[in-house]
């Protein structure tokens, strides 16, 4: 791999706001023109130079990314996660310099669960990632049509299917549960439970079944892709894209790959 290329694929996880204001140098200004001599000479403090601030992917790194490499980064930003060693974000910059166009990486697909927010579990910012979030993580021809948009046409080279522990979709689905539209988005799990070989109890009283369907689902979900969505298999196929799963335990924040 060239210098340039390492280079570009540190981007995703490393960009650091630093974000200095005309309004804060005329404050300074203004501080030290109302002091006094001494308290002027007290309040000049010297500063290291800083970095060039780098808050948005750009389409060129981002084309020079792998599958591979994207997986890398998310997983090294999951480790910073769970060492309480994140990169220190301003979301007010990168809002700012991802409003006029966006390269994401990766198009993420994980479940609602409000404990499971992919951004942060894998350190990212704005622009890094799309992220489609539905209860089970199941597809769906709207979640399909969305991952072939942020494929196809805006380039995002990785397809990851997340879910994780503790799953109450998975759970509901298992007890069979009944309530309007939620429902039949819990049948499109009924086919995890079935394929998940277990000899134990296979209730949803039971949190190792749970997750033994959990695990399954992914599984499954990642199948109907290929099945069900013609471009992106082909992408797959081309060796454009990856489809990979990944694995979320609730208690210890790590994030398990299926690649």
């Amino acid at each position: 791999m060239t210098e340039s290329e390492t280079r570009n694929l540190d981007r995703l996880p490393s960009r650091r706001a630093f974000v200095t204001t005309s309004a804060a140098a005329a404050i300074g200004l203004l501080s030290a023109c109302n002091s006094k001599p001494d308290e002027t000479k007290q309040a000049e403090i010297p500063t290291a130079p800083q970095e060039p601030a780098i808050v948005a992917l750009t389409k060129e790194a981002r084309d020079q990314m792998t599958p591979d490499s994207i997986i890398a980064k998310l997983k090294e930003g999951n480790t910073r996660f769970r060492e309480g060693r994140k990169i220190q974000r301003d979301f007010l910059a990168e809002q700012r310099a991802t409003a006029s166009g966006q390269f994401p990486a990766a198009v993420l697909l994980s479940c609602v669960d409000s404990r499971a927010p992919a951004e942060i579990l894998f350190n990212l910012g704005m622009g890094d990632v799309f992220n489609a979030r539905i209860a089970g993580n199941i597809e769906n021809p709207d979640i399909l049509g969305s991952m072939e948009f942020t494929t196809k046409l805006a380039g995002a080279k990785l397809v990851l299917v997340m879910g994780h522990s503790a799953c109450g979709a998975v759970a509901g689905a298992i007890a069979n549960a009944k309530l309007g539209n939620l429902t039949q988005l819990l049948a499109k799990i009924q086919p995890a439970i079935k394929g998940t070989k277990y000899t134990g109890d296979r209730t949803a009283d039971n949190p190792e079944f749970v997750d033994a369907v959990a695990r399954t689902n992914i599984d499954l979900t990642i199948a109907n892709i290929r099945k069900n969505s013609k471009v992106i298999a082909d992408l797959e196929k081309a060796g454009a894209i990856k489809i990979v799963g990944a694995y979320y335990n609730l208690k210890t924040g790590a994030v398990e790959f299926s690649a």
